[in-house]
């Protein structure tokens, strides 16, 4: 029969009066910088209520992630509506802006 998880002699343990025990204090943490969200993206503007654009670092690269947000518990959080662009991909859609403009212009 196996006795494993039981304790044969009860006097090689400490107290469980939970005297002496102090559980470790957390150290604050920093405030957030203007413009930036808890997760250290730098938030560049709010498109709408829900939407924003924002500039991260995940996994050592750099996107510019233009993304819906939800809330939970009171906290936004990134939806899976959305898109992260590569710093190239940026600098392609950036170059056109000037043709996107002429395009939107003749259709409205």
């Amino acid at each position: 029969m196996s006795f494993r998880g039981k304790r044969k002699d009860g006097d090689d343990h400490a107290s469980d009066d939970g005297e002496g025990h102090v559980p470790p204090k957390k150290a604050p943490k920093p405030s957030a910088a203007v413009g930036s969200d808890d997760s250290g993206d730098i938030v560049i503007c709010d498109i709408s209520k829900n939407r924003r654009v924002s500039v991260r670092n995940w996994n050592g690269k750099i996107w510019v992630d233009i993304r819906e947000f939800y809330i939970k518990d009171g906290k936004p959080l990134p939806g899976k509506k959305g898109i992260s662009l590569s710093v190239d991909q940026w600098n392609v859609l950036r170059d056109h802006v000037a043709e996107i403009d002429k395009a939107l212009a003749e259709n409205t």
